[in-house]
């Protein structure tokens, strides 16, 4: 397999990957109180969501990539 042919199969499961999942989600503390001996944090979640047009663009990007790959051999 060629190395060209190996990064178009990377983006095409990346692509399918942000079709399914549609972002990620993570957790962070975050300092409330901080007053000497006395200190208070909270947990907070965030989420980082991923565009389609990102998802679509890897697919057609990685599908590309593995016909080149297959056409140069």
């Amino acid at each position: 397999m060629k190395p060209i042919q190996f990064i178009g199969i990377v983006l095409i499961v990346l692509g399918a990957m942000v079709f399914i999942y549609q972002g990620f989600t993570y957790t962070s503390r975050e300092k409330i109180i901080d007053i000497g001996p006395i200190q208070a944090s909270a947990e907070t979640r965030k989420t980082v969501p991923l565009s389609p047009l990102f998802g679509g663009l890897a697919l057609a990007g990685g599908i590309v990539m593995v016909i080149v790959g297959r056409k140069k051999s």
